[in-house]
């Protein structure tokens, strides 16, 4: 499933974290953060220059947030997760 490849590495990777408990999480929209100060500009033009766009979170939390509904391949996971991990090896 889409939304648990992303969650595994939001939960795995030291650099982010989501701001949602974990029985309420969505698998249609994925937000998450920095779990401690970022620059969320970096890692969106990060992704952006890698394909990924439109990840910015809401404008009252901030952060990050991937829609992954139906329509979204697979593959859009398949990219941002590895970018995600490049962004803090481990």
């Amino acid at each position: 499933m889409k939304a648990d490849k992303l969650y595994a590495e939001i939960n795995r990777n030291l650099l982010f974290k989501s701001p949602i408990a974990e029985e309420d999480r969505s698998t249609m929209n994925v937000p998450f953060v920095f779990a401690e100060n970022g620059d969320e500009k970096e890692f969106l033009d990060f992704c952006a220059e890698r394909g990924l766009m439109t990840l910015k979170g809401h404008r009252s939390v901030g952060g990050f947030r991937a829609s992954i509904y139906n329509a979204m391949p697979e593959a859009g996971v398949d990219v941002l997760v590895p970018l995600c991990r490049n962004m803090n090896p481990r």
